[in-house]
Formats: C-alpha cells, sequence, structure tokens
C-alpha cells in the first residue's frame, strides 16, 4: 500500500493553549503589501485545527502515494475519528491488518481506497477485513529543506 503511518498521539486540549500570533489580513503570492503588516490576534492552532479533540489524533505519514493530494514523506496529519467517512475523503484505514492512507470512493456500488499518486492501484474493500480509524482533516507540512515539523 505504500504510505506507511506513525501514530504519534491524540489531541490534548487540558493544557495551556499554545498561542502563536496571527497577523491580520490576507498573504497575497504575488507582489507584498505592507500596508497589510499588522497583527490582529493570537491563535490557538489545536483550537483551529481540532473540532472534536476526543476523537482526535495526529499521524506521520510515510510514502509517496498521496502526493497528488499534497500529502508528502513526513507530513503531520491530524485526523478525527468521530466523522463518517464520505466519498472524496481521505481516510486512515486499517486494510488486513496494515494501516494506510487513502482517499476513500466507490467503483459503481463497491468501496474502494484511492492513491492520489498514479504509480499505485486502487484497493477494493470488499471481502476484506477493514477498520476505518478517522478522517484526514488537515495536513501539516514543511516548505522549509531540512525543516520537519
Amino acid at each position: 500500500m505504500s504510505m506507511h503511518l506513525t501514530v504519534l498521539g491524540r489531541a490534548d486540549t487540558s493544557g495551556p493553549a499554545l498561542n502563536i500570533p496571527l497577523i491580520g489580513g490576507f498573504v497575497r503570492t504575488g507582489f507584498p503589501s505592507p500596508a497589510d503588516d499588522y497583527l490582529e490576534a493570537e491563535l490557538d492552532l489545536v483550537a483551529h485545527l481540532v473540532q472534536h479533540p476526543s476523537a482526535t489524533y495526529f499521524l506521520r505519514a510515510k510514502g509517496t502515494s498521496m502526493e497528488g493530494d499534497g500529502i508528502y514523506d513526513n507530513d503531520l496529519l491530524v485526523v478525527d475519528r468521530s466523522l463518517e467517512p464520505r466519498p472524496g475523503h481521505i481516510v486512515i484505514m486499517s486494510v488486513d491488518g496494515e494501516l494506510t492512507c487513502k482517499k476513500y470512493g466507490k467503483m459503481g456500488d463497491r468501496p474502494y481506497l484511492f492513491a492520489s499518486n498514479p504509480n499505485f492501484k486502487p484497493i477494493p474493500l470488499t471481502g476484506r477485513d477493514c477498520e476505518v480509524w478517522g478522517v484526514v482533516t488537515h495536513n501539516i507540512h514543511s516548505l522549509a529543506p531540512g525543516f520537519s515539523v
């Protein structure tokens, strides 16, 4: 299945909030505007990324099968176990005892898992031992070479 996952732990909302400065306005990907240079508030990333704390955990992705959806090797995934997977959702699923991260979908009326890298074939779920571990709600990855989250 070529996407290995490492469970890092559950979301902990009992500790103090880690507030990070949030700059007001939007960042332009073209020419920068110095007029937008002001602090709007502080942002608690857990509060922003975790909707259901008791059902949320973090995983580290390993592999290349989901690169077409922006999930790269060593990315940090935020996973919510309380969400019901629907076609198009990226899910964490145990298939025949092996954890994988893929996009849930159907071919006809049969459920499948799809990689977003064309080098990987769809995985039929019918007749297999499958357990949904949750829906991936966010993906955090580094854009700085040599820096990992």
